[in-house]
């Protein structure tokens, strides 16, 4: 496992608590550059079918941000069956808060805000993005900031699930047992499609979400969220609401975004630079 270049010092703060859910802390790591003042920072989201993973996946990518200047701050939520949708999206939500709120004293800028997220990840990024400050989820009682906006200037999700009856279809195919989005919400869209309407990013792309951009990237051989019923759907949707958005496309499967940058063909290698290039100019 290799650090980063010496020259590039960078900062880890781990396991910081960014809000309480009953008794419960549910904390993060920080990644920042080694002298951050008013940095950029992305609040990142790791995946797992909303039912495990961890925020180490994003140890590698924090790191590399953090050398180019871009703070990232991976959070741990709450996860189903246990806690059912919309706990993860309000623990997503909670994240970007936070760091509106408390990311000064931290050294970040707390106007510029992104999300990031992969897999189930990706999802719950796209959602906060996009519809975090809608009735649906805002003003909640156990809110730790309950004012605050979670609006983000950019949002790069990564062979994400935008559209969760879609998913539940292709989970079907793929092994008619349970899919992850049926365990996630609960019930299936034979039982309340509406429900599955309600939880899907695609959904709330209206003109009025061209106040962030997005960065979107996914596998060409993915085959278990796949890119023609996810990503390509939710790119068409972003483009017809003018929407800014840029597109990586690697020649990749499923689940790769936790890999280390420096080895030979590494996807998230790929997606690296090329996320710090958009981030730049866009957050």
């Amino acid at each position: 496992m290799h650090d980063a270049p010496h020259h590039h010092p960078h900062k880890v703060i781990e396991g910081l608590e960014y809000v309480k859910r009953g008794d419960h802390a549910l904390t993060g790591d920080l990644y920042l550059p080694a002298d951050a003042v008013n940095v950029p920072c992305m609040v990142a989201v790791h995946g797992g079918a909303w039912q495990r993973g961890q925020r180490a996946n994003y140890r590698h990518l924090g790191r590399f941000l953090a050398d180019h200047g871009i703070g990232l701050f991976a959070i741990s939520y709450r996860f189903a069956p246990k806690d059912r949708y919309p706990a993860a999206v309000h623990d997503a939500r909670a994240g970007v808060q936070f760091l509106r709120a408390k990311g000064a004293g931290l050294g970040i800028d707390p106007n510029r805000i992104g999300l990031i997220g992969d897999s189930a990840g990706g999802h719950l990024a796209a959602l906060v993005a996009l519809a975090g400050d809608n009735p649906e989820f805002a003003g909640k009682p156990d809110d730790a900031f309950p004012g605050v906006s979670t609006k983000v200037k950019v949002c790069a999700p990564v062979y994400g699930v935008y559209d969760m009856a879609a998913q539940w279809e292709a989970d079907r195919e793929i092994a008619p047992s349970v899919s992850g989005s049926e365990v996630f919400l609960g019930l299936s869209p034979v039982e309340d499609r509406f429900a599955y309407h309600r939880a899907s990013p695609i959904n709330y792309i209206t003109k009025a979400s061209a106040h962030t951009a997005f960065f979107l990237c996914w596998g060409a051989r993915d085959d278990v969220v796949d890119p023609s019923r996810q990503a390509e759907p939710f790119l068409a949707a972003l483009k017809r609401a003018d929407v800014m958005v840029r597109t990586c496309v690697v020649d990749g499967p499923h689940f790769w975004l936790s890999d280390p940058l420096d080895e030979p063909g590494s996807f998230s290698g790929f997606l690296a630079p090329r996320l710090v290039r958009f981030l730049k100019t866009s957050l």
